[in-house]
């Protein structure tokens, strides 16, 4: 089978998680890698072996043998690169957060439309095994009614207001870096946009939010309650909730072993068969939905994507958090 052939736009840290989940892909190639920075694209081509170098991004989209392209640019810089590959009608994988709000995501949706080329964020959690797993027990509705979701993710990042978390110009702060992550949980297990949406938080020396708390309400009542930060460390953990048992997942965002509870009854942990670092699993997303003619992925659809966005938005205007580049 003709393997998908990839183009990485932006060879930072995410991009070379990537990279190395790619090689645990059978079908899938690197082939190609676009920096601005002179020496950056060379360096990591170099050490993944793709044949094609460039120091312009506009030089690899239109590279006739790059089928998809992995979007690994900082935030604000989300929107104007994923544009320029879907006019030049090539796939795109856009890291998470898609754009900084839901305006330049609808922006992005509209244009893959448009272009009739495929689309999907790159939420890695949701293609891993264990949140497989998850899905199938809700599906097969072995905790009854999801009720809740109880989540966070906080780290303490080194005090560098230039670097990225920190930064408001880089679209720095919790909610975007981290927040993202148990709210995408929320819809996955919740299925739909929530109808109010609360949250507190706290604005550092550099305008970023440094730490939140988070209250959605769903249909039929159903909440999430939320934490994340960049200068708090929290336990990673997730628990869904429901009217016959839960569901428990530490580190719940990257790869884990899953606990289900039933009351009454022992519970089970279920540890899944890992391949490769996590990365691998949307980009085996990707080629599945590309060699099916697919213009999004059914398990990270642009309808969640856009409805996560346009809840982040109301959290930042409750706080009047406002990046630079929306002024």
């Amino acid at each position: 089978m003709k393997p998908i052939r990839w183009g990485i736009l932006g060879p930072g840290k995410i991009a070379r998680k990537f990279a190395i989940g790619l090689q645990s892909v059978p079908d899938a190639r690197l082939v190609a890698v676009a920096s601005k920075t002179a020496g950056r694209a060379a360096a990591f081509a170099a050490e993944f072996n793709a044949p094609h170098v460039y120091d312009n991004y506009e030089a690899m989209v239109a590279d006739p043998e790059v089928d998809v392209v992995y979007v690994a640019t900082p935030h604000p810089l989300h929107h104007e690169a994923a544009m320029l590959c879907m006019k030049a009608k090539k796939a795109v994988l856009c890291e998470k957060p898609f754009t900084l709000n839901e305006r330049d995501s609808q922006e992005l949706i509209d244009c893959a439309r448009r272009e009739n080329v495929f689309l999907m964020e790159a939420m890695w959690t949701r293609f891993l095994p264990h949140m497989v797993k998850v899905r199938e027990w809700l599906a097969q509705g072995v905790i009854g009614e999801p009720r809740m979701v109880m989540a966070d993710f906080g780290f303490r990042t080194d005090w560098d207001p230039e670097g990225r978390a920190l930064n408001l110009q880089l679209g720095g702060g919790a909610l975007l870096d981290v927040g993202i992550y148990p709210l995408s949980l929320a819809s996955m297990v919740f299925g739909g946009a929530p109808v109010k949406v609360t949250g507190q938080c706290h604005l550092g020396e550099t305008g970023v939010d440094e730490q939140s708390a988070m209250v959605l309400s769903y249909q039929r009542g159903a909440l999430a309650v939320l934490t994340c930060a960049v200068r708090t460390h929290t336990p990673h953990e997730a628990r869904i909730l429901g009217t016959e048992g839960s569901i428990y997942m530490p580190g719940f965002w990257h790869l884990t072993d899953v606990t289900l509870t039933i009351p009454g009854k022992s519970s089970e942990t279920v540890t899944p068969v890992k391949v490769g670092n996590g990365y691998n699993y949307e980009a085996v997303e990707v080629g599945r939905c590309l060699r099916a003619g697919l213009k999004e992925s059914p398990v990270m659809p642009l309808s969640e994507t856009i409805s996560t966005m346009r809840t982040m938005d109301e959290l930042r205007r409750q706080w009047g958090l406002v990046y630079p580049q929306e002024k």
